[in-house]
């Protein structure tokens, strides 16, 4: 069987998922080729706010990419109307900043892919680019919804193939992208590292990669009250920020174009 990676590792385009400004500006000091904006990775991502995505574009402009989240809340993809209404406003207030696309998934109660709703967004997003989320991942049948997507005119589907990693789901990942062929990006995220980002493309050949550099720092707070927090007591909590590690952005990107 003859190898299904790109000509050249060289040629991958690589996403960097991240939640701040700094971090935007890290990973296009680093080389990204494209970031996913969002805030609040740890609900899975949320919509960032107006001014962190019209300050990401103005300070990082093209050739970077920027693909925006929508996504009114954490939990699960079966919105209201009122949600629905508000995906659509924040759609567009990102085209109004000239970032190069948005991302969203959204599905029925039984885990099919909702098609009036998605459809209702592409519409609001274009001519931007259409990114479909891991969404994806939670349908009932990958095979089916990815047809569906295709036929919705979305650009590209981001997924796990369907597994909590992409090291579970080779042979799925590898599948998909035969499927879609021309058709749709196909672009394996979650659990992609630095030490398996050559495995991930090679067997699967895929085109585009998505990745988080997650990294800590400790905040700048000379004195700490000890007796009040806001959110949580635990890690980080008021006292330790979460970054995008620009030596992590590096490495991964060394793998690729050593």
């Amino acid at each position: 069987m003859p190898d299904p990676a790109p000509s050249s590792l060289r040629d991958v385009l690589v996403e960097v998922c991240l939640e701040s400004i700094d971090g935007a500006v890290i990973a296009a000091q680093a080389g990204a080729d494209r970031i996913e904006l969002c805030a609040d990775l740890l609900e899975g991502g949320t919509t960032p706010s107006a001014g962190t995505i019209r300050t990401a574009r103005a300070l990082c402009p093209a050739p970077l990419g920027i693909m925006v989240m929508i996504r009114p809340r954490g939990g699960d993809f079966a919105y209201s109307a009122r949600e629905l209404d508000t995906m659509v406003d924040d759609i567009a207030f990102a085209k109004g900043t000239g970032v190069d696309g948005v991302v969203f998934g959204m599905l029925n109660a039984d885990a099919t892919i909702d098609i009036d709703a998605t459809a209702r967004l592409i519409e609001a997003a274009r001519p931007m680019q259409v990114t479909f989320h891991r969404a994806f991942d939670m349908s009932t049948d990958l095979t089916a919804s990815l047809e569906t997507l295709v036929d919705l005119g979305v650009d590209r589907v981001l997924t796990s193939g369907g597994r909590a990693s992409v090291a579970d789901a080779l042979d799925v990942l590898r599948d998909l992208i035969a499927q879609a062929g021309d058709r749709i990006r196909i672009m394996p995220g979650c659990g992609v590292m630095e030490d398996n980002i050559r495995d991930v493309v090679t067997t699967t050949g895929a085109r585009e990669i998505h990745f988080a550099a997650p990294g800590r720092e400790d905040s700048p707070m000379t004195y700490r009250n000890p007796h009040c927090f806001m959110g949580t007591p635990t890690p980080p909590g008021e006292y330790e920020r979460a970054v995008t590690d620009g030596a992590r952005v590096a490495r991964f990107l060394a793998q690729l174009r050593r």
